[in-house]
């Protein structure tokens, strides 16, 4: 069986080997430990796939412990349909943050685009020499 140092998996995925000892504080990965005094961490087939899992998940943008449970579930192949239940039961709850995230963020730039215009009217108008009474930004309307 191959095995991987901290140092192969942090090239491979392009992560500091920080980052993987934090998911192993997190106990999303477990690895065997040689050397003197155990202070060299060996990787695994299965510990290479759970971190792959794991950044899979946070380009999805869900949460440590989300990636954590789904990890988890497939150490046990005895019923891959609740898994796949319980995966889509996770992407559907992402989904709809990210839905209403968009929409905020859609509200937002609509409001600063109409601050934007508000601003070049009226430096249009003060650079026509308009008066530009008691107009102030943002307290009109």
């Amino acid at each position: 069986m191959s095995t991987y140092t901290i140092t192969e998996l942090a090239r491979e995925f392009d992560i500091t080997p920080r980052a993987i000892r934090f998911y192993e504080d997190q106990g999303i990965l477990s690895p065997s430990r040689e050397g003197a005094g155990g202070r060299n961490r060996v990787y695994t087939p299965r510990d290479r796939t759970r971190l792959k899992l794991t950044l899979r998940g946070k380009r999805l943008g869900l949460s440590l412990s989300e990636i954590k449970s789904l990890v988890d579930m497939y150490e046990s192949p005895k019923d891959t349909a609740a898994q796949m239940h319980r995966f889509l039961n996770v992407l559907a709850q992402h989904r709809e943050t990210l839905e209403q995230q968009r929409e905020d963020i859609e509200m937002s730039l609509a409001e600063i685009a109409a601050h934007e215009d508000e601003c070049r009217r009226l430096l249009a108008a003060q650079e026509n020499g308009e008066q530009l009474g008691g107009e102030r930004l943002g307290t009109n309307g």
